[in-house]
């Protein structure tokens, strides 16, 4: 199965589903990351910092990374934004993507899930000017990521049993947005006990909310 994860933001895959992630690269699955921004300017970071904790974050979970080079919180529905994410997708050839929960308070968020969502779309477009061959990933999910306060209601739950270690390791990459973070310091906490809740509602040690917009087939999501 080859996925493609998109993030408007490094760290927003690992926040959200790192454990996921792993899970799917243990099981032979081809896993991207595509993030669409660089993540600058934060308070505590810098593109060399970023650049850096992003490359140490994708070793630790093994996945291939890529940029789009779109601009941080500038991200627009615009076509020719798109038309960037549709190559993407053409090239890449996913059977499923992900992108975060439509509903967030980060602009940015909200932005790329309608890009994305739209991407997708304008990928299958046969005489069309665009590199490579159509295609229409299967399924479009949705990671939480979002930055209101509330409590997700997943269409499914991923068991991450085993694999919230890989997480953290992960996430912890990322010191100029956590550690160094006075705001965001507790994270990773906040985070550790998300996914023991979520695993609990499935009666697992660990897992990982997610949203679908379309009917999913159970007999054909084995993969997960």
């Amino acid at each position: 199965m080859k996925v493609l994860v998109f993030a408007p933001h490094p760290d927003d895959a690992e926040l959200a589903m790192g454990g996921t992630i792993a899970k799917l690269m243990a099981n032979g699955h081809a896993v991207t990351v595509c993030d669409l921004t660089d993540g600058e300017p934060t308070p505590f970071g810098s593109r060399e910092i970023r650049a850096r904790e992003t490359a140490a974050a994708t070793a630790v979970l093994g996945v291939r990374r890529l940029n789009a080079g779109l601009v941080n919180r500038e991200l627009r529905d615009d076509l020719a934004s798109r038309r960037v994410l549709a190559a993407i997708i053409r090239a890449e050839q996913p059977e499923v993507i992900f992108s975060p929960y439509p509903r967030d308070a980060h602009p940015d968020h909200i932005a790329a899930t309608a890009l994305i969502r739209d991407a997708r779309f304008e990928a299958k477009y046969v005489k069309s000017d665009l590199p490579g061959t159509p295609c229409y990933p299967r399924w479009h999910m949705h990671y939480f990521a979002t930055h209101l306060r509330i409590v997700p209601q997943p269409d499914f739950i991923v068991n991450t049993t085993g694999f919230t270690g890989l997480k953290q390791r992960s996430i912890a990459c990322y010191a100029s947005q956590v550690s160094a973070n006075p705001a965001n310091h507790r994270l990773p906490i906040w985070i550790a006990a998300a996914d023991t809740y979520f695993g609990s509602r499935i009666g697992a040690e660990s897992g990982e909310p997610f949203a679908c917009d379309e009917p999913l087939d159970l007999s054909s999501l084995g993969w997960l």
